[in-house]
């Protein structure tokens, strides 16, 4: 029995009709707060439409077109949902006319510093040595070498910085396991 338009979907449904697993579906939760499906009792989810159609302009565009997370979330924050939604069906004219809009607001100047996220060759959070040395400072600790390069304190801090992010999606996946 097929459900209206209109009708909320349950993760498994979602999961199905993009063909991913669940755990993805949650784990795009903790990255887009765009996705806001409503909970019921027992944490059960349950997807609108527009948060349908928002997923499926997620997943085209990391799957298909080769974006990264951060990308989509910047496609996001720059375009909105709508601009998301329509890159799902392929509306060409509501993409082009929200960033038709959205390039009219974004003439006017903007002051203040560049997002730290967005800054490359720099790290988030002062090295502390916690995984790549043993206690100790920066200045403690040696470049380290690999094959014919070595490895300066900002290259191990972006790497640290890498390994820190890593943990933590571990350890969102170990909470839906």
């Amino acid at each position: 029995m097929d459900k209206s338009p209109d009708a909320f979907r349950t993760i498994s449904e979602v999961a199905d009709d993009l063909d991913l697993p669940q755990h993805v579906l949650r784990f795009w939760e903790t990255r887009f707060p765009q996705i806001k499906p409503m909970k019921r009792g027992g944490g059960r989810r349950y997807y609108r439409p527009d948060d349908v159609e928002l997923l499926k302009g997620i997943r085209h565009l990391l799957y298909d077109q080769g974006y990264t997370i951060k990308g989509v979330q910047k496609l996001l924050k720059t375009n909105g949902n709508k601009f998301v939604m329509a890159v799902a069906t392929g509306d060409h004219a509501t993409m082009e006319a929200l960033i038709a809009a959205n390039a009219q607001k974004t003439d006017e100047p903007k002051l203040g510093p560049p997002d730290e996220d967005q800054v490359v060759g720099r790290p988030k959070a002062k090295v502390s040595g916690r995984f790549f040395g043993f206690g100790g400072g920066d200045d403690d600790m040696p470049e380290i070498s690999v094959g014919k390069s070595t490895v300066g304190k900002e290259d191990r801090a972006l790497l640290q910085e890498a390994l820190f992010d890593l943990l933590e999606c571990k350890r969102l996946l170990d909470q839906v396991r």
